[in-house]
């Protein structure tokens, strides 16, 4: 019956192509194959064919702690695995494909995930390397960004990573949301007016910080060898795309009016720009920064309101695991609602189990490999992998860890929103509570209560 069906199915193509008829037709006839099969294709058959490909073949190795008890969670470091699989002691199973292998690699927490992972928590993760590039003109430089288009629950904050060449502007501008700053690298000349008139201006460089509060304007200016920076916003929605910028205020304001306004000739606006400049070209800044120090009679914006901090220059506090350096409105007050962590971890060691009681954690990973586990009352938790380049957000109260899982230094900026860098440690709050109440809630031995410690260790250091 299927052989004569597959005959009349060709036979009423060849009748459709000459009477313009609608005509069943086989996919298994040979030659080129119609579009659409025919319904003979639908449901049971003896003639089904099943395939002859074997996902019992498939040839893997194990790392060891793949074989531990999946509530170890140790860490797998799939990028010396050969065909790595979603597999940890007894969950799991194989994956024959089709996959990304390069994904998988890089994020085996996603795909062997510790047992301790439950359900399904909020994305905590977004690589900037994922994020479009915005060109500048000229070859000036670039910029790419995270926010809640790409990162949905990261609502009270949002980042930008920005590129300027020697001698290229970031254009005079001024945001609705603040805007803080770390500099990744090299240096770059910032400018600024506030509304009472009181100008300013600085140079600073790699791991310092800056910050100018919503609607001051101002620029910034590569030095020599360019510079690359880090802006967070206090707004999770941000754009760089609803920038004000000078040049477009310039091009959708009347001649006549901005000719009244400055006082100036028509023909004085003849050449301004007809589209936003954002990153362009410039003439490189003079290197005695006095000659842009233009004054008002306000004068300049007063030292304890500066709108730099040289945060290169701070010594970090050291401890077993790593190093911590904060700065917050304490030390910069300009910065009335921004508290930071430059977190250094040696490899092996992690930041402790930690939470901030007041504020969500927008984390930009600068260098190293990592890992960190979101909790999320009351039984969800999601494990996720970081690389330099990727932004971490950990809602507030939410309890997570940052573990180096490299071989080399990890570093991170911690960025809070909130007057004063804070958080609860996890290992002080057990080790401070009773032992009688520790005991009895979590059966630790006698022999665990009694090294549990009382002070915050902010990193924890790695096995010797």
């Amino acid at each position: 019956m299927k052989s004569f069906l597959s005959y009349t199915g060709c036979l009423l193509l060849a009748l459709g192509a000459v009477h313009g008829a609608p005509a069943k037709n086989n996919i298994r006839d040979a030659g080129n194959p119609p579009l659409r099969g025919s319904e003979d294709l639908l449901g049971y058959s003896p003639d089904n064919k099943v395939t002859g490909h074997s996902t019992d073949k498939i040839e893997y190795t194990l790392l060891p702690a793949q074989k531990e008890d999946p509530k170890i969670g140790s860490y797998l470091d799939f990028e010396k695995a050969d065909n790595p699989q979603p597999i940890r002691g007894d969950l799991g199973g194989t994956d024959s494909g089709p996959r990304n292998y390069n994904y998988d690699r890089i994020n085996s927490d996603k795909l062997a995930p510790p047992g301790t992972d439950q359900g399904q928590t909020i994305n905590a993760q977004w690589p900037m390397g994922l994020s479009h590039n915005r060109y500048g003109k000229g070859n000036a430089g670039w910029a790419r960004q995270e926010n809640t288009v790409v990162m949905p629950d990261a609502t009270k904050m949002a980042g930008v990573d920005m590129r300027l060449e020697p001698g290229a502007y970031r254009e005079l501008h001024w945001h609705v949301a603040a805007e803080w700053s770390l500099v990744l690298n090299g240096s770059c000349r910032i400018q600024a007016i506030n509304e009472n008139g009181q100008t300013f201006v600085d140079d600073v460089t790699e791991g310092d910080v800056w910050f100018f509060p919503p609607g001051v304007p101002h620029s910034i200016q590569a030095l020599d060898g360019g510079v690359e920076f880090l802006l967070v916003f206090d707004d999770g929605s941000f754009s760089e795309d609803n920038t004000f910028l000078a040049s477009q205020v310039f091009s959708h304001n009347p001649k006549s009016v901005l000719s009244k306004n400055f006082g100036l000739p028509l023909s004085s606006f003849d050449n301004i720009p007809q589209e936003e400049l954002y990153i362009f070209p410039g003439t490189p800044a003079p290197k005695d920064i006095s000659e842009q120090n233009v004054t008002t009679v306000a004068g300049v914006v007063p030292l304890n309101q500066s709108y730099s901090y040289h945060f290169s220059e701070q010594p970090a506090h050291e401890v077993a695991g790593g190093s911590v350096k904060i700065i917050d409105p304490v030390t910069f007050p300009i910065a009335e609602n921004f508290a930071a962590a430059i977190v250094t971890v040696k490899p092996g060691g992690m930041r402790e189990i930690h939470w901030h009681p007041t504020s969500d954690e927008w984390t930009f990973f600068i260098k190293g490999k990592a890992r960190a586990t979101l909790f999320s009352a009351p039984t969800t938790a999601t494990t996720f992998d970081y690389r330099a380049g990727d932004v971490g957000y950990f809602p507030q109260s939410n309890s997570h860890y940052v573990e180096n899982t490299g071989d080399e230094d990890l570093m991170f900026l911690e960025v809070l929103q909130t007057d004063r860098f804070t958080d609860v440690a996890l290992g002080q709050w057990i080790g401070s509570t009773p032992k009688q109440i520790v005991a009895d809630t979590l059966k630790l031995p006698e022999s665990a209560l009694a090294k549990l410690k009382t002070e915050k260790q902010y990193i924890v250091a790695g096995p010797k």
